[in-house]
């Protein structure tokens, strides 16, 4: 069974003061909750998760929980490039009630493919609770073949790829041995995740059942709206709205995510304009160009 279907945010952690603001984070999850967001996705990319402790990952995925209140799957990032650490973010996620876990492949050290299905296949070994494979080369250094893709579908607890590889060819071939898993009946349950905001529609095109969003951190109820429609088989609006979408997600990445995301959180009043080095504010230049493209797109501030 999937962990969610539809759009999923991957969650910004708000400082105040270089603390984590629970205030706002708790703003934020009910925002999201009332927008119709479909998975909240804590402690990745997005998240900072990087300049995290420990103790902060999990008080944090503890707090969403309990905000959440069972109303939408909570998913916790617990990918290092320390194997051992994984499996003991794991277990702390699952004692503080998360849904599910997102893994982000090794960064730094990397790892072959052998010794990249081994680090998955230990964490998921060691947990109960259903894994989601990250891949995203342009942040790790390190792409999941889709040979190692198929070979760690075939565990139990692995349940799904979010696909921020930017290769659709390499997307269609993970795409294309899920359908033939469906049509053989043989009892693999896997699920693909865009991990691009430009790419979500396409990526469920070829049988993407949702997408965890950046973008979504700011436009929730549209990000929802796009997703039902293409899944309720209204094609033809989701690709509209995918690309009136494009110019807002092209500004929001023209530096290093989550700076623009959280500068325009902030112009939103929704959080402090705070970040955790070595991330930093944004240039002037940027500032302008979120403004103006959240003025364009019809965003409230």
């Amino acid at each position: 069974m999937s962990i969610f279907t539809g759009s999923g945010v991957a969650l910004v952690t708000p400082f105040k003061n270089n603390v984590i603001d629970y205030t706002a984070l708790k703003k934020l999850i009910q925002w999201h909750l009332e927008a119709g967001t479909d998975a909240i996705i804590c402690c990745g990319t997005t998240g900072e998760a990087s300049t995290l402790s420990a103790i902060e990952k999990k008080d944090i995925v503890r707090f969403t929980v309990e905000t959440v209140e069972g109303k939408v799957p909570v998913i916790a990032g617990a990918g290092t490039n320390n194997t051992s650490e994984s499996v003991k973010l794991a277990k702390e996620y699952a004692d503080a009630g998360a849904n599910g876990l997102l893994v982000v492949t090794p960064y730094y050290n990397k790892a072959t493919q052998t010794g990249l299905r081994r680090h998955y296949e230990t964490i998921a070994d060691t947990t109960s609770l259903p894994v989601i494979l990250y891949s995203v080369k342009s942040r790790t250094g390190l792409n999941i073949d889709p040979d190692t893709v198929i070979s760690l579908s075939r565990h139990p607890n692995i349940v799904g790829i979010k696909e921020a590889s930017s290769n659709i060819s390499q997307i269609a071939e993970i795409a294309s041995y899920i359908e033939k898993c469906k049509a053989d009946d043989n009892n693999i349950s896997f699920d693909l995740y865009s991990g691009n905001d430009d790419q979500t529609i396409p990526i469920m095109s070829l049988g993407g059942i949702g997408c965890i969003s950046t973008v979504a951190n700011i436009i929730p109820a549209e990000y929802h709206l796009m997703t039902s429609l293409w899944l309720q088989g209204r094609h033809a609006d989701a690709v509209k709205m995918q690309l009136a979408m494009l110019p807002l997600i092209k500004t929001l990445f023209r530096e290093v995510n989550p700076i623009p995301v959280k500068a325009a959180l902030n112009m939103m009043n929704l959080i402090e304009r705070e970040y955790r080095m070595p991330l930093c504010d944004p240039s002037n230049e940027t500032m302008y160009l979120v403004y103006s493209e959240m003025v364009r797109y019809g965003i409230k501030m």
